[in-house]
């Protein structure tokens, strides 16, 4: 039997919440505005939390790589670079149990941060530094986090060559813009923005400007999809939610810089009586089963693009693609 609660004998709970109720009310009913952070157009960071998150993923990144341990930068990594870091450190791991002897510390110089103003969740900001490995490409990394109580994590990694990283767009208090995924007010619609391009190393078309991203991968594509003996096969997806959603700032110009997911399937089938290529060493730690007649190679990447405003060609910036799965049969 269930014995019924008296109305007129409330738990404390409930008498907290009904407190809480009340005072909310009476704020209002005296003039008093109570702000909520998921509605209130705000910077995504401060700057010195900004600094921080960069300088602790940078520490992580550089312990992992040089113990090919993903573990010790797991908590710092998100979405697709750590899909990518993670299968990269996992493969380096196998072929090197000890370590990694030709390790390079990370260094980051020349930081310049972006901090976009915006509701609601998730938070955002953009660093954009010189790295002392990969030339004179600028590292693009964009932190993420879904709650106030998390920790910063990179979610985008991409290399810019030098001059092709836009100016942003930024408000009196030096803070910058997200642009929404939903937005039509550019050549192609953020949030689309991954299925447009996929789209495109199938079909081809006018939405991407020519580059190493775009024509000439679609050219080498074609180039080794029949050979002589192997067939080679292309599955291309775009990945959109969580921590693979798009992210877009507004450039001065009034389009704006998109990072955005890809997630890719190559599959290399030989004719009879002959095998596929043997892969590197890389590859092979990470793929299941036995290689003969084929092998199917998974792959993330993440992209930043200059989307123009309103009518005009998608411009490719920076594009990173690793493997994280290859399966033998």
């Amino acid at each position: 039997m269930t014995r019924e609660r008296s109305p007129r004998r409330l738990r404390r709970r409930d008498r907290n919440a009904l407190a809480a109720a009340l005072t909310a009310l009476s704020l209002t009913a005296s003039g008093c505005v109570v702000v909520h952070g998921e509605r209130e157009v705000l910077p995504g960071a401060t700057r010195a939390e900004a600094a921080q998150a960069l300088a602790a993923f940078t520490d992580a990144y550089n312990k992992a790589d040089k113990a090919y341990d993903s573990s010790l930068d797991a908590p710092y990594v998100t979405g697709p670079l750590a899909d990518i870091d993670a299968a990269r450190l996992k493969a380096g791991h196998v072929n090197s149990p000890s370590g990694n002897a030709s390790h390079v510390p990370l260094k980051l110089s020349d930081v310049k941060i972006t901090i976009p103003k915006k509701a609601g969740w998730p938070r955002w900001f953009l660093a954009d530094a010189r790295g002392n490995k990969a030339g004179d490409y600028r590292w693009l990394l964009v932190f993420t986090r879904a709650d106030l109580g998390e920790r910063w994590r990179a979610a985008y990694l991409t290399l810019a060559a030098p001059g092709t990283v836009p100016r942003f767009r930024k408000d009196k208090d030096g803070w910058g813009e997200a642009v929404p995924a939903s937005s039509s007010r550019l050549a192609v619609t953020p949030g689309d923005l991954g299925r447009s391009y996929t789209d495109y190393l199938k079909n081809g078309g006018t939405s991407f400007a020519d580059g190493p991203s775009t024509s000439q991968l679609r050219t080498y594509r074609q180039g080794q999809a029949r050979k002589p003996g192997l067939v080679r096969q292309y599955i291309d997806q775009p990945l959109t939610r969580g921590d693979y959603a798009p992210l877009a700032l507004r450039t001065a110009d009034g389009g704006a810089l998109v990072f955005f997911t890809t997630h890719h399937y190559e599959k290399e089938t030989a004719a009879a009586n002959t095998s596929v290529p043997t892969p590197s060493k890389a590859v092979q730690a990470l793929t299941t089963g036995e290689i003969h007649q084929s092998l199917t190679l998974e792959s993330i990447a993440d992209q930043a693009a200059l989307d123009p405003a309103g009518k005009g060609t998608v411009s490719m910036v920076g594009r990173v693609q690793g493997v994280t799965g290859a399966k033998g049969e």
